[in-house]
C-alpha cells in the first residue's frame, strides 16, 4: 500500500498541469526545431555542462530533428537517466545520502532548497509522478510505444535541463559551493557472463527475420527492435542494450500476464493502479502468494540468465544502473550487449511455429545459441561467488574473443586457496634450523591440534556426495595430502540450486563466502612471510628475536596447512548441502549460523596473528586448538549440513 500513497502528490494537480502545459512544450518543440545544429550548441550547450554526461544532448537534439519516434524515445530514456544522475549530484551539495529512486530525489527538501519547490514540481509532472506524465517510468519499463509518446515531451526537457542549468549557476555562485560529478560505476563481472559468441552477421539476419514473426514482439513495438540492431551495427552499444532491456520487459510481461491470467497486469503506468516490472516479472510469487508461472515456463537458464544480468547484486544490474544514469555509455561494452541480442534471439524462437523453428535451428551458429542458453546456470548467485575463480591456466594459450572461446569461469575459489597452501611444503627453510624446528612443534598442544584435524577430517570424509572417493585410512597419509584437489574439484564442480534460494541459504553462503576468502588471504600472508624470513637469513640480516620468531613460523605453517586444507573442505561440502539449512527450526538455525560465523573469526584472528605487523605466530597454536575443539564439538552434535542431507549410499572407499 505503501506504493500507492507513494503515488498522490497532495496539492499538485498534475493532469491540471499536463494541460497547461501543453502549449508551452509545443513551442518550445517549434522553436527547436527551427535551430540548426551549431545554433543549438551556441545557445544552449554550456547549460548542460552541469550535468555528468553533456555531450548526450547534441544526440538528443539530432534525434529531434529527424523526426523518427523510437529515436526521440530513445533519446528521452538517456535524458531521464542523465537527468536523475545529475540531480544527484545536486543534491550531495547539501544531503547527504542520494535517495535511490527518481521520484524521492525530486521530492527531496535539498533540491527544493537548491531550484525552488514550484520547479520541483515542474519535474514531477513530467518525470516525478505516476499521477503525471511518468515519462521515465513508462519508458524504462516497456509500456509506450514510440508512437505514444509525442517528440514535444523530449523538447521540453531539453529545456528543464537548462533552466536547471541556469539555477544552479546562481545558486553556486551565491553560496560558492563546487558541484563535484560522481564517477560512473565500473559494472560487476562482466567477464564471467559471456557465454554467448560474438554475435554474428548471419544470426543478425535470423534476428531479423525472426522479430517479424515472434508472438514475443508486439507489433506496435516492433520499430524498438528494429532501431536496436540500426544502433548495434553502428556500434552504439549502450542504446541497443537500453531498448533490448525494455523491449524485454514488454514481452515478459505479455507472457507473464497470459501464464498467470492476469490480463489486467499489461496496465501502463496508470496512477490508480501498481503496475508491473521486472521486480514481479521474475519473482517466484505473485502478489496474492500463488506460485507465479513464468518461470515454470521459461525455465531455470533463462530465469538464471535474467536473474544475473538483471537482479543479483554480484551482477551488472544493467537495467538499474543504465536507468539511473550511472553507466558512461560511450564506454559502455559490445561483449555485453551481445549477450543481450543473442540471449533475444534464443527468447524470441520460442514464440515461432514449429516449422519456422526448426528451419531456424539448421543454421550452425543458431543451434550453437540455443545449446549455450540451455546449459546456462548462474554466475553471479552467492553460491557461484563462493565457487567462482578464473582458471587462467585453461584459459592459457587460448585466443580472446575467439567464439570458440567460452571461457572458463566456473572453478572453485577454494581451489586457488588449496594451490598456495600446497606451495607452504615447497617454502625454502635452512636446514640447519630443521631439527630446532621440529623439537618445537613436538608439544601437547600441537600434537592435540593434528588429532583433532584427523578426528575432524574423517568426519567429513564419511559424508561425501555419491560418487565422489573417500579415504579408507586417513592416518596412513600425511596431512599435506588430503584432501586431494582432484577431490575439491569435483566437489566445487556439484551442481548447487540457485534460484530464489530463501534468505537463509543466502546469509550462510555470505559467511561460507567471507571464510574462504579470509583463508586465501592467510595463506599470502605465511608465504610472503616465509620469503622475507628466508631471504633475510641467507643475508645474514636476522636479529636474535626474528630467528625465534621464524622457528615458530616453520612450526605454526606445518600446522596451518593440514587445518585450512580442512577448513576448506569443510565449506565446499558445506556448500553443496547449502539447502539442508532449509530444514533447521529457527534455534537450529541461530545455532549454525553462530558455528559457522565462529570459523569466520577463527579465519579473520588468523588473518590478524600472521600479518606482518603482529606475526603472532606461537598465538596461532592455541587459537587453532580453541577453533578445532568448536568445530569437533558441533560435529559430535550432528548439526553440520553434512549430516541433515541424505546420506549417500554409493561411495568408494580407497
Amino acid at each position: 500500500m505503501e506504493s500507492r500513497k507513494a503515488m498522490k502528490d497532495q496539492g499538485l494537480d498534475c493532469w491540471g498541469s499536463v494541460r497547461l502545459l501543453g502549449p508551452v512544450c509545443e513551442a518550445v518543440h517549434s522553436h527547436f526545431l527551427s535551430l540548426t545544429k551549431g545554433q543549438f550548441e551556441i545557445q544552449y550547450a554550456p547549460w548542460f555542462q552541469w550535468t555528468s554526461f553533456p555531450q548526450l544532448f547534441p544526440e538528443i537534439f539530432e534525434a529531434l530533428k529527424s523526426l523518427q519516434s523510437p529515436a526521440i524515445c530513445l533519446s528521452l530514456m538517456k535524458l531521464t537517466s542523465c537527468l536523475e544522475r545529475a540531480l544527484g549530484d545536486v543534491f550531495l551539495l547539501i544531503g547527504k545520502e542520494c535517495p535511490f529512486l527518481l521520484r524521492d530525489l525530486l521530492a527531496s527538501e535539498e533540491l527544493a532548497q537548491i531550484f525552488g519547490q514550484s520547479v520541483m514540481n515542474v519535474l514531477k509532472v513530467f518525470v516525478g509522478s505516476p499521477c503525471g506524465l511518468n515519462l521515465r517510468n513508462i519508458l524504462w519499463h516497456g509500456f509506450a510505444s514510440p508512437e505514444e509518446i509525442p517528440p514535444k515531451y523530449c523538447s521540453m526537457m531539453i529545456l528543464l535541463t537548462v533552466g536547471l542549468g541556469q539555477l544552479l549557476k546562481s545558486y553556486l555562485q551565491n553560496t560558492k559551493l563546487i558541484l563535484t560529478h560522481r564517477s560512473f560505476i565500473t559494472l560487476k563481472n562482466l567477464e564471467d557472463l559471456v557465454i554467448f559468441p560474438d554475435v554474428t552477421y548471419e544470426v543478425l539476419s535470423v534476428l531479423e527475420e525472426v522479430m517479424t514473426k515472434s508472438a514475443f514482439i508486439l507489433k506496435i513495438m516492433l520499430p524498438y527492435w528494429e532501431v536496436a540492431l540500426i544502433k548495434f551495427r553502428s556500434q552504439r552499444f549502450a542504446d541497443c542494450a537500453i531498448l533490448l532491456l525494455a523491449q524485454l520487459e514488454t514481452g515478459l510481461r505479455n507472457v507473464f500476464a497470459t501464464l498467470n491470467r492476469c490480463p489486467k497486469r499489461l496496465l501502463t503506468a496508470e496512477s490508480t493502479a501498481l503496475y508491473t516490472t521486472f521486480d514481479e516479472i521474475l519473482a517466484k510469487h505473485l502478489n496474492d502468494g500463488k506460485i507465479n508461472q513464468l518461470p515454470l515456463f521459461l525455465g531455470e537458464p533463462a530465469m538464471e540468465f535474467l536473474w544475473d544480468f538483471l537482479n543479483h547484486q554480484e551482477g551488472p544490474r544493467l537495467r538499474d544502473h543504465l536507468s539511473h544514469g550511472e553507466i558512461n555509455l560511450h564506454e559502455f561494452s559490445k561483449e555485453t550487449t551481445n549477450q543481450l541480442l543473442a540471449f533475444s534471439v534464443v527468447l524470441l524462437l520460442r514464440f515461432v511455429d514449429e516449422g519456422l523453428l526448426s528451419v531456424f535451428k539448421e543454421k550452425a551458429a543458431v543451434e550453437l545459441l540455443i545449446h549455450l542458453a540451455e546449459g546456462y546456470s548462474s554466475r553471479c548467485h552467492p553460491v557461484s561467488q563462493l565457487k567462482k575463480q578464473e582458471d587462467m591456466r585453461a584459459v592459457q594459450g587460448r585466443k580472446r574473443g575467439s567464439p570458440q572461446n567460452i571461457r572458463i569461469m566456473i572453478i572453485a575459489q577454494v581451489l586457488s586457496c588449496e594451490e598456495s597452501i600446497r606451495v607452504w611444503a615447497l617454502l625454502p627453510f635452512p636446514e640447519e634450523l630443521t631439527q630446532e624446528a621440529v623439537r618445537l612443534e613436538d608439544n601437547s598442544e600441537t600434537n592435540a591440534c593434528h588429532s583433532l584435524i584427523t578426528k575432524i577430517m574423517d568426519e567429513l570424509y564419511h559424508h561425501m556426495p555419491e560418487n565422489h572417493c573417500v579415504l579408507k585410512d586417513l592416518d596412513s597419509l600425511p596431512t599435506e595430502t588430503w584432501p586431494s584437489s582432484q577431490l575439491l574439484c569435483e566437489l566445487c564442480s556439484t551442481p548447487v540450486p540457485t534460484l530464489f534460494c530463501p534468505r537463509t541459504v543466502l546469509e550462510v553462503l555470505v559467511v561460507l563466502r567471507s571464510i574462504s576468502k579470509q583463508c586465501h588471504h592467510v595463506s599470502s600472508q605465511v608465504t610472503a612471510a616465509s620469503e622475507l624470513r628466508h631471504t633475510q637469513w641467507v643475508e645474514r640480516t636476522l636479529r636474535s628475536r626474528q630467528r625465534r620468531n621464524y622457528l615458530s613460523m616453520r612450526s605454526s605453517i606445518r600446522l596451518l596447512s593440514p587445518v585450512l586444507s580442512l577448513v576448506l573442505l569443510l565449506i565446499v561440502l558445506e556448500l553443496v548441502n547449502i539447502h539442508a539449512v532449509c530444514g533447521k527450526n529457527t534455534h537450529e538455525y541461530q545455532q549454525y549460523l553462530k558455528f559457522v560465523k565462529s570459523i569466520l573469526q577463527y579465519t579473520e584472528n588468523l588473518v590478524a596473528y600472521t600479518s606482518y605487523e603482529k606475526n603472532k605466530w606461537n598465538e596461532t597454536i592455541h587459537l587453532t586448538h580453541t577453533a578445532l575443539l568448536k568445530i569437533w564439538t558441533f560435529s559430535e552434535k550432528k548439526q553440520m549440513l553434512i549430516h541433515l542431507a541424505k546420506k549417500s549410499t554409493s561411495k568408494v572407499l580407497l
